[in-house]
């Protein structure tokens, strides 16, 4: 299939881009690696009057420290975030995240800022961000403000971005000193969406005991899940193979999953206590590893 005619603009800056949201409104769409907007394009799931291509702006594509975070640009593609050695070195489930996204040919034009306004609940770098707590700042002709990723997504492909607002740059916080981390997903088949993915983080003591755990999920609800209930019970617990597997189960009994004959609902919950399970145990041994 083909698109519906648009006229296309290239922006050169902020303000063009701005100017042009300011002037066509709601038939304006912005596109930057185009790997989720092309096909709803194609299919005429969207139909957008005016396309606004942002790739000139080459100031949002950087990778940099941030203090206690790293900070990544919303043109950052996906295989230079998988690539990037600050990224591996100070963030590495984001890191490892990215390196499953779809195949090479994705990686190299899909971007950063692109997944998280897409807003997919089976994607990974929006269970990331939600995981890691991170922070992403936007910008429109009002000014910028940066929203917590915890409510940046709302819903299925729905986020907190108003009209005329784009994302700037998102901060993920860098792994703690004696801190692990691991990301699993299943999928069908290599470059498929996840049918559900797990991110985790485990930060150890002196004791082998946990101090701070940080857990999400996705493909089991609208947003991607945050299961700090459950973890909050299993603080301070020395963590050993069996509290992988209790903290596991009790994440199998903690989701409610959508039900259909293609994936039942209790597939979904075998998948997360299996995943589950897996990250936590590689995220602590990582962490004993430093």
């Amino acid at each position: 299939m083909k698109p519906a005619a648009f006229s296309y603009h290239r922006a050169r800056s902020l303000e063009e881009v701005f100017a042009l949201l300011a002037t066509h409104g709601d038939a304006a769409k912005v596109i930057a690696g185009g790997q989720s907007l092309a096909p709803m394009l194609n299919m005429r799931l969207a139909r957008p009057s005016h396309l606004i291509d942002l790739n000139d702006l080459h100031e949002l594509s950087h990778v940099r420290e941030a203090g206690g975070a790293i900070a990544v640009g919303a043109l950052a593609r996906h295989e230079d975030v998988a690539r990037s050695e600050l990224i591996r070195a100070g963030c590495p489930l984001l890191a490892a995240a990215a390196a499953t996204v779809g195949h090479y040919a994705i990686r190299s034009r899909g971007t950063l800022g692109g997944s998280l306004a897409h807003a997919d609940p089976a994607a990974q770098l929006p269970l990331v961000a939600a995981t890691l707590g991170a922070e992403i700042a936007v910008a429109s002709p009002r000014g910028r403000r940066t929203i917590a990723a915890k409510e940046f997504f709302l819903s299925v492909m729905t986020t907190a971005l108003q009209a005329d607002e784009i994302i700037i740059e998102a901060r993920f916080p860098k792994l703690g000193a004696k801190e692990g981390s691991a990301f699993e997903l299943f999928s069908r088949r290599r470059g498929d969406f996840a049918i559900v993915a797990v991110a985790a983080t485990v930060a150890l003591d002196g004791g082998g005991r946990a101090t701070r755990v940080r857990l999400g999920v996705s493909g089991v609800d609208a947003v991607p899940m945050l299961l700090d209930e459950p973890v909050r019970r299993f603080a301070g617990r020395r963590a050993d193979a069996q509290w992988c597997t209790e903290l596991a189960q009790a994440v199998r009994e903690g989701i409610d999953p959508p039900d259909d004959a293609r994936t039942p609902a209790e597939f979904r919950r075998e998948l997360s206590a299996a995943l589950t399970r897996r990250a936590l145990e590689r995220s602590i041994a990582r962490a004993q590893e430093k």
